[in-house]
């Protein structure tokens, strides 16, 4: 059996292990510093097994030692955005978390593939990638999948068509400069533009840059069942050895114009983790949002560089 550890207990992390749990893909960890949470939670869910007939074994621990011979690895771990709390508040104190949570696990699965959901998403990627000196293939932010499914759901919602027909690509980085593409998006074929109005259609793409921060504002916390569904996603299609297609934050080697930088573009995932970056023919109005996307991110990326030493 696949072995996935989680790092981080709280509702990401819970909802991640069970999502993954559900599709009996892996044998699965939960790792937190709170005393009682994770065995608690790993318990429950493992009681749950027998309902959903699924042969998983869950385990909470306090110590990485735990999480020995994952072949993947996600960091949840980090403190939530609060309501009035941009993602580049987070960096200082997230940064320090998942500097741990990535060079700990790495001792004990130094052949795992690890997925990031710590925000600011794009640059704890790069952190956990600059910290463990991983080649980029084997770690990978979990962003566009969620945007692009947000976008997903409110296109269904506006038009009343399964969210099946419907596919939605979201690109950028992880916050409210992210590049919904809507030249390339469409609904069993059809482009968006020629199936929903223009005023509708931008009012979709604002709610989808804005997603995280309207669920923040009612929550009071962060957003946790599509981002852990999304992380789900990823991992089957890594250790299925999908090659599917979706877009994460990957580490920018000259693709798109960038380098040495995480963003998020199409990229496709197999038992390798990111096999490869897929470029899309950019327009102008698109290479113009996406170099504006590039330029925050980059931002956060140099604050990062001013706090660590790699």
């Amino acid at each position: 059996m696949n072995k996935i550890s989680i790092i981080g207990a709280g509702m990401t992390g819970a909802t991640t292990a069970h999502w993954l749990a559900e599709r009996e893909l892996a044998d699965l960890v939960l790792v937190d510093i709170v005393e009682g949470v994770p065995q608690g939670k790993a318990l429950d869910m493992l009681e749950a097994m027998p309902i959903v007939n699924k042969d998983v074994e869950l385990v909470g621990s306090n110590d990485y030692a735990a999480t020995k011979g994952s072949d993947i690895v996600i960091i949840t771990a980090g403190m939530p955005r609060k309501p009035g709390m941009s993602r580049d508040d987070l960096l200082k104190v997230n940064a320090e978390i998942v500097g741990k949570a990535a060079t700990e696990t790495l001792k004990y699965s130094p052949d795992a593939i690890f997925v990031v959901l710590t925000n600011p998403l794009d640059t704890m990627a790069y952190l956990a990638m600059k910290m463990t000196k991983l080649p980029r293939n084997r770690v990978i932010g979990q962003a566009g999948i969620l945007d692009s499914a947000r976008m997903r759901a409110f296109v269904a919602l506006e038009t009343g068509v399964s969210v099946e027909n419907i596919n939605c690509y979201v690109l950028g980085g992880h916050g409210d400069e992210m590049v919904p593409l809507t030249r390339h998006s469409n609904i069993a074929g059809i482009p968006l533009k020629e199936y929903i109005p223009a005023d509708k259609l931008e009012a979709i793409v604002n709610r989808t840059r804005k997603g995280g921060g309207e669920i923040v504002n009612l929550l009071k916390t962060s957003a946790y069942y599509a981002p852990a569904a999304a992380c789900a996603q990823m991992a089957e299609a890594i250790l299925k050895n999908k090659n599917l297609i979706v877009p994460c934050a990957a580490y920018m080697d000259g693709e798109y114009g960038l380098k040495d930088m995480f963003f998020g573009v199409p990229v496709m995932l197999g038992r390798n983790g990111m096999e490869k970056v897929i470029e899309y023919s950019l327009d102008e109005t698109e290479r113009a949002m996406f170099e504006k996307s590039a330029a925050a991110v980059r931002e956060t990326h140099d604050a990062l560089k001013s706090l660590v030493t790699f």
